[in-house]
């Protein structure tokens, strides 16, 4: 993979939403496949999963990701690289988090580090797992929610807290709780804090997903789209589909080649 690929990643269902807010948000491991395929077809190259309880809440149960896993595997192969969340969601505390990762020894992993590095306090433990992390070659993307924390990431990475091999993040436009909708322009500031220490991808709450969308590939950057953060097309009507919402990211990149799984893997490697 060189500079110039475009990495679509899609969030399918995310911690919160239910069938209520769509009918075809997908939530068993048969729907995840389901979904799966149908990204894959439209342009995606990685999965960020999520998995629910039997309630359909968010859940970090193992068994839960590797039925999913599972699932997924077998209708796409490994033609998708699967992406599972640490999200706490109020649920979970940082040694679960870190606990659900070493039983499941998943592929690819995001983390939030307002949650697994919340402090200076908590850099030892954190130091320990990131590096344990990249030892395994598990490609890790880190969330990052402002500048201000792409500025900390940076020192992090400095410091030797993050490893600066291969390192990979997401800025998050938007928030659950402001009024959801992400502002494209504030893209350029997160750019220019992480001063081009890292691979970055861009996800956007609500309508404005594709602006950002567009304004990542213009920036050489990738994206991550999906009902986790947005379920409307640019048009305000609803999108039938997280294949509707990749088709569209896919579409941004330009004259940049888009990236395949195997393409992002020869890259973290």
């Amino acid at each position: 993979m060189t500079a110039d690929h475009f990495i679509v990643m899609c969030a399918p269902n995310g911690a919160r939403k239910t069938r209520n807010d769509h009918p075809a948000l997908p939530i068993t491991p048969a729907e995840l496949a389901d979904c799966a395929e149908s990204i894959l077809d439209a342009g995606a190259s990685i999965i960020h999963l999520h998995v629910r309880d039997e309630g359909d809440g968010h859940s970090l149960d193992v068994d839960r990701y590797r039925r999913a896993s599972d699932a997924i595997r077998d209708r796409v192969g490994d033609a998708l690289v699967i992406q599972v969340t640490t999200e706490a969601c109020g649920i979970y505390k940082a040694e679960q988090q870190t606990a659900m990762v070493r039983e499941l020894k998943p592929e690819a992993v995001s983390l939030a580090l307002k949650e697994l590095c919340p402090d200076e306090a908590a850099e030892a433990g954190a130091r320990s797992f990131f590096n344990e992390l990249n030892e395994r070659r598990v490609l890790v993307q880190y969330i990052l929610y402002s500048p201000g924390e792409v500025e900390r990431f940076v020192g992090l990475q400095r410091k030797g807290v993050i490893p600066e091999r291969s390192a990979f993040v997401l800025f998050v436009l938007g928030r659950y709780s402001d009024d959801l909708t992400g502002n494209p322009q504030e893209l350029d500031s997160f750019v220019t804090a992480l001063g081009g220490h890292a691979e970055w991808a861009v996800c956007c709450f609500g309508q404005s997903e594709q602006q950002a969308m567009a304004r990542a590939a213009a920036m050489q950057g990738h994206a991550r789209v999906g009902f986790e953060n947005n379920l409307l097309l640019p048009d305000g009507s609803v999108a039938e589909s997280n294949a509707d919402l990749v088709r569209l990211a896919a579409d941004a990149r330009g004259d940049r080649p888009s990236a395949t799984a195997y393409d992002v893997r020869e890259r973290f490697s």
